[in-house]
């Protein structure tokens, strides 16, 4: 097990949602934490490190990102393409969590290179279920992109 707990970029405008994801996987026992952004722009100022966040202690490279598609400001598609098209950042595994279930949204994240296209079930139970899984997953089971040069 790691020293530093994982980094997981939350890109989340429900704060419903938000608060499950971030409820969920602070009981991992994988050491994470959460930082919590409600909009595309946000996003994008905090990976690019522009804005508040040009001070690159302020925006660590995230081991992974949980990014919902319909976002003010800038759409999660976009964001989306930004990261994936930056040789920065386009190792960073984007898991697009989503209400979505249309094929043309999944086919367009996909696309874009995404990692993961997860639909956000309605139930709490089920939606518990899945954060659960993702933090198994992505913070158990995957091998993480070293970032320290990033």
């Amino acid at each position: 097990m790691q020293n530093e707990p994982m980094l997981v970029l939350l890109v989340e405008d429900n704060p419903d949602h938000a608060e499950l994801v971030i409820r969920n996987l602070a009981e991992h026992p994988v050491p994470n934490q959460v930082i919590h952004l409600t909009h595309g722009q946000a996003a994008l100022d905090y990976l690019l490190r522009r804005e508040d966040y040009a001070d690159a202690a302020l925006s660590p490279r995230p081991h992974i990102i949980l990014l919902d598609l319909r976002l003010p400001r800038v759409d999660g598609l976009q964001v989306l393409q930004v990261i994936k098209t930056s040789e920065s950042l386009r190792q960073i595994p984007v898991i697009v969590l989503t209400t979505s279930d249309t094929e043309q949204d999944s086919t367009r994240a996909y696309y874009n290179y995404a990692n993961s296209y997860l639909v956000k079930p309605l139930g709490y139970e089920q939606f518990r279920k899945l954060i659960q899984d993702i933090g198994f997953y992505w913070l158990s089971q995957n091998k993480p992109p070293h970032l320290e040069n990033l």
